[in-house]
């Protein structure tokens, strides 16, 4: 009987830098984009790992890409995941086998600090000059061999993901992990801080008393030590770890520096600085020309405080335009291929319940949806020009005086922005922001912002119901009608946000620090990465979660069957048969047809539903029919079309933004009342309720996850349906007393 083999363990390579460094970058360009997402035990940061091959040995070693962070004194959730990574103390994530340290050459000085702390408590280390064309380009000669051989690691530089450097970088990997650990081995000496002797004394007196906290990393704790020093919070996890006693020895450090008029708050800081100073002295000739750089030539346009705001709602307007006039072609070729497809159905496919199933139920449902994916996509090209270009971390810092003014800081304005793709990337970014009650009042308004699932339905009513007027003879009054919806759901985040901060969320703000990375030119391999990203998502909801809820949907509008209706209508349509002919004869079936089926949906399932909560809904101006959409939506917003391509029938023409769908919303007649369904009144209302309602089962459950409880989503649903009420049912009655309807 043969022994079976053990498992080798893969070697695991973390990859770690500030934010705007460029590591995710890399981390795509050495993975080939081959990732997979899960989050760490206990907490809701996502962990990505992708698989390296190696280029000689063709070794495939796994590489962890860190969430970015500018210290190993946690602040943040993000911070506290790097630090216990690197530290080998999270469950199921071993210390790493080597540390590569994604450095912006550009800002070097700035970027070695934490790369200093990152160094002293890893075995094996690379540091790479990222951007290293802007350090060129702003006259920075960096020594390679100086910097490394003061931080006693390999240096390598790199220009984003670009193969030269990505190359480079490959080989420096592979020859670290080939080295035996002693001689791989980062030493203290290597980056020895020049600490005051008394500083010294009490780092080592904390030292030995949690070194036994790293067994796994030992040389670790002296670093950990001194950080413990200045950690002012007691933010550190060892505190909640180690409780009182870790707390008192660190309390009794403190006293014994001030007694010596030491400042321990900056301690680190100021002696980590000047080691950084004198490294950069040396790697980086002082003699170099100081310029101003373009970067700061563009800022004083971009972040002025009044140039850069109109810059910015110029650039807002400009990309509503773009999604509803770039996306046409596209829409309109989705559309005929629906069509096709629809019409190739219904010729293979016997007369019957299944014919009905495939193009009534699946074909509208999920064909009123695809349609729409032009226009996700140019949204998300947007916000990736937005990111890979630099200006993102500028509408943020340009945007923080607003942020503050109704109890935000700067921080959250990302979170906000992200929303606008959708809530769930959202709600997770806001684990950069520190402050416990500034993140959660963020997470509360960030459902409001009109993320990408709403856009079908917006442009789907503005389509039908607003006219193709210009204003100032330059804007499309559709455009200006959606930006305005974006605009209106911003003003509502930060009313809601002031409610939030000035009543149930009291708290002073922590102060806003954003670096601004150097402006780049996009790459077009990011920008479309990202773009196939959100498609991917966006069909698979599509052919998951809108292909089941269209079957359930075509159910609930088909059954149950009363063979009294069909046996009436069949008669209606015997007799129109023996008095009518030609054109007459062909209009009166297809009036018949159309009445049988209102009647159908009436007296159906989905009837039920809609007629059940006509009477909350009808102050806004809806009738039942819209209920059935209200309520099919709740579980994804996408659905409100499927559901109106599926009650208005128009499957074997095309869903979607159709010419036949916008013309069956522009002639849907109620069974009940005899009155027209939609007005251009009632679908501005629908907006309204739409923008404000928190119809999206996704958005509850991260909300749920992140809040660790059900408190704040429920308070989440209540607040955003009441909201959507009120608004809907003052945008309905105040236009009904003004004449609009």
């Amino acid at each position: 009987m043969m022994n079976k083999q053990p498992k080798i363990k893969r070697k695991e390579i973390a990859l770690v830098g500030n934010p705007n460094s460029g590591k995710t970058t890399i981390f795509n360009a050495l993975t080939g984009l081959r990732h997979k997402t899960a989050n760490y035990p206990g907490v809701t940061v996502e962990k990505k790992e992708g698989i390296l091959a190696l280029p000689l040995s063709r070794e495939q070693v796994t590489v962890i890409d860190l969430p970015g962070a500018y210290s190993l004194t946690p602040t943040s959730t993000d911070e506290e995941i790097v630090h216990e990574v690197l530290l080998g103390r999270v469950v199921g994530t071993p210390p790493p086998d080597l540390v590569v340290i994604i450095v912006d050459a550009s800002n070097l000085e700035r970027n070695l600090f934490f790369a200093g702390q990152v160094i002293e408590t890893s075995t094996r280390a690379i540091m790479v000059l990222n951007m290293w064309d802007l350090a060129l380009k702003n006259g920075l000669d960096i020594d390679l061999q100086q910097l490394s051989r003061r931080y006693g690691i390999p240096v390598v530089p790199a220009i984003g993901g670009q193969k030269g450097g990505m190359e480079r970088l490959k080989v420096a990997i592979e020859k670290q992990l080939s080295l035996e650990p002693a001689k791989a081995k980062v030493s203290p000496e290597n980056c020895h801080l020049p600490l005051p002797l008394e500083v010294k004394d009490m780092r080592g007196r904390i030292e030995r008393f949690i070194k036994f906290m790293f067994k796994h990393n030992p040389h670790a704790a002296q670093g950990e030590a001194l950080r413990l020093i200045g950690d002012s919070y007691f933010r550190s996890p060892l505190f909640r770890e180690m409780g009182e006693q870790l707390k008192q020895v660190v309390i009794a450090v403190r006293k014994r520096l001030e007694h010596v008029r030491i400042d321990w708050s900056s301690v680190e800081a100021e002696n980590r600085y000047e080691f950084i100073k004198a490294i950069y002295d040396q790697a980086v000739p002082t003699s170099e020309v100081k310029r101003v750089k373009t970067s700061d030539r563009i800022d004083r346009i971009l972040t002025h405080p009044f140039w850069g705001l109109i810059f910015f709602g110029l650039m807002m307007a400009a990309i509503f335009q773009a999604i509803f006039s770039w996306a046409n072609y596209p829409m309109e070729m989705i559309s005929t291929c629906i069509t096709k497809m629809s019409e190739w159905f219904g010729q293979i496919l016997p007369d019957g319940q299944l014919k009905s199933l495939a193009i009534d139920g699946i074909m509208a449902g999920v064909g009123g949806i695809v349609i729409f994916l032009p226009q996700i996509l140019f949204l998300f090209f947007f916000i990736a020009l937005f990111e890979d270009s630099g200006y993102m971390a500028r509408a943020a810092f340009l945007l923080d005086r607003i942020m503050r003014s109704v109890g935000l800081s700067g921080k959250s304005f990302i979170p906000l922005l992200s929303s606008f793709a959708c809530a769930v990337p959202g709600i997770m970014a806001t684990r950069t922001v520190e402050d416990k009650n500034d993140r959660l009042a963020t997470i509360l308004v960030v459902p409001l912002m009109s993320c990408s699932a709403r856009l079908p339905v917006y442009t789907l009513m503005i389509a039908a119901f607003i006219p193709p007027a210009k204003i100032l003879g330059i804007f499309d009054l559709k455009g200006v009608t959606l930006f305005s919806l974006y605009v209106l759901s911003v003003v509502a985040g930060l009313i809601a946000a002031w409610i939030f901060r000035k009543t149930i969320l009291r708290k002073s703000l922590t102060p806003f620090i954003l670096e601004l990375p150097p402006y780049r030119i996009p790459q077009w391999r990011t920008v479309l990465h990202l773009m196939w990203d959100r498609a991917k998502v966006f069909l698979s909801r599509a052919g998951t979660i809108i292909f089941a809820f269209s079957i359930i949907l075509w159910f609930l509008i088909s059954y149950p069957r009363n063979p009294a209706v069909e046996q009436r209508f069949d008669s209606a349509r015997v007799a129109a048969s023996q008095t009518l002919q030609g054109d007459e004869l062909a209009h009166r079936l297809s009036y018949i047809d159309a009445e049988q089926k209102g009647e159908e949906i009436r007296i159906s399932f989905a009837g039920w539903i809609g007629r059940s909560i006509e009477p909350v809904i009808k102050p806004l101006g809806f009738t039942w029919e819209i209920g059935i959409g209200l309520v099919a939506s709740f579980v994804a917003r996408e659905l409100m079309v499927s559901t109106l391509a599926i009650l208005n029938h128009v499957e074997d023409k095309s869903g979607g933004e159709s010419r036949e769908l916008v013309q069956a919303l522009q002639e849907q007649v109620s069974i009940s009342s005899g009155k027209r369904v939609y007005t251009p009144l009632v679908a501005v209302s629908l907006m309204v309720f739409f923008l404000f309602a928190c119809q999206c089962i996704s958005t509850l459950a991260i909300v749920k996850r992140e809040t660790n409880g059900w408190r704040w989503p429920l308070f989440m649903v209540a607040y955003m349906t009441t909201l959507a009420w009120v608004a809907s049912f003052l945008v309905y009655q105040g236009g009904k007393i003004l004449g609009f309807e």
